[in-house]
């Protein structure tokens, strides 16, 4: 008898140690920028540097069981209310660690470090931005890698997606997620961040962000071939380009510093929303604008670029540079819809602005 049980429990260890070196396993992936990196998958201890709701929106409701710290000012500071959403829907982001941000130079190798990390994910901008202060990274054994919603290219879109699908294991839910995606994407021009108001021309996108969706969806984006990515322009270059539509971006945290600022989002008023954006169709000049005269004047919220549930950005891009061809398009419900079906919290408050019969 003490034989067979001996036998038993030697199999059962067997297959228990089988069955932990089957299910991690090392994995070679591609990364956004072309690096092979090998990868222990499942990775049981992740540092996430940017792109949270995507990782979470691919990874289903545990993906953040398996990390460990984060850099949290991308989120926090920079969208307030949805972190306050996000942080009391999902406990698990108060017990993070945070590494620091990268932007405003708190990043911390030495964190990241600490925490012992079998994966850190960092943004493209990140990553470079990082340089020779990852080769602690490196030399620890840490494998890195590396997203790109930024670029708002359809391709890298759905290129980050299959990869976090495949670090968090959820590779059908990503390979569906990116499908829908590309069928949307498939489917200006003037864009600006209106965050300084109409007193004060801010940036305009060229090749990333709402640039790159301008481009995607067909537009002809006046900014194209003075900027490179983001960056301000001759205010008198827009005048001289009579743009047919305009589009004005927006966030919540201009409500309090600005009040002549384009303020879109979690939580802002529609009515609020569109006396802002009244107040840039009387910017001088403006009034003799085609798309002042034509009503063709529209706001976004704009931090709803560089992640998955942009698709909603590219129908609203769509719609409003092709209102007839394109009038059955539903950006907000496309954008509520993302968060219904792949998140904890749905956003409310104003996202999208349209003329008035469109």
């Amino acid at each position: 008898m003490r034989f067979t049980q001996l036998s038993a429990l030697i199999a059962t260890a067997a297959l228990s140690v089988g069955s932990v070196s089957a299910f991690a396993k090392p994995v070679q992936l591609t990364d956004i920028l072309g690096r092979k990196v090998t990868v222990d998958l499942p990775a049981k201890r992740v540092v996430l540097g940017f792109y949270y709701q995507d990782y979470m929106a691919i990874g289903g409701k545990t993906a953040l069981d398996n990390v460990v710290g984060f850099s949290k000012a991308v989120w926090a500071d920079w969208a307030p209310p949805s972190w306050a959403a996000f942080s009391k829907a999902v406990p698990k982001l108060n017990q993070l660690a945070d590494v620091g941000e990268v932007e405003v130079g708190t990043f911390s190798i030495e964190k990241v470090l600490a925490l012992k990390p079998d994966l850190l994910v960092l943004a493209e901008w990140q990553y470079k931005a990082l340089g020779s202060d990852l080769d602690r990274i490196n030399k620890a054994g840490i494998p890195i890698v590396v997203l790109d919603y930024n670029a708002q290219t359809v391709a890298k879109h759905v290129q980050s997606t299959k990869l976090i699908g495949t670090l968090t294991g959820q590779q059908q839910k990503a390979d569906k997620l990116a499908a829908d995606y590309k069928r949307v994407a498939d489917t200006i021009h003037y864009i600006e961040f209106g965050n300084k108001g109409p007193a004060e021309h801010s940036v305009t996108f060229g090749k990333s962000m709402w640039g790159s969706m301008a481009t995607l969806v067909g537009g002809n984006n006046i900014a194209a071939s003075s900027v490179e990515f983001y960056g301000p322009i001759n205010p008198e270059k827009v005048l001289a380009a009579k743009p047919d539509v305009i589009v004005i971006t927006g966030r919540e945290t201009e409500l309090k510093k600005n009040p002549a600022a384009m303020v879109m989002g979690w939580g802002i008023p529609k009515a609020e929303a569109e006396k802002r954006l009244a107040g840039f169709a009387k910017r001088a000049g403006w009034a003799n604008l085609p798309a002042i005269k034509n009503n063709r004047l529209y706001a976004a919220y704009h931090a709803n670029s560089r992640t998955l549930s942009d698709s909603a950005s590219i129908q609203f891009m769509a719609k409003a540079i092709y209102p007839q061809l394109f009038k059955d398009f539903n950006p907000e419900k496309t954008y509520l819809d993302f968060y219904r079906q792949n998140l904890p919290v749905v956003p409310n408050g104003t996202f999208y602005l349209y003329p008035k019969g469109q």
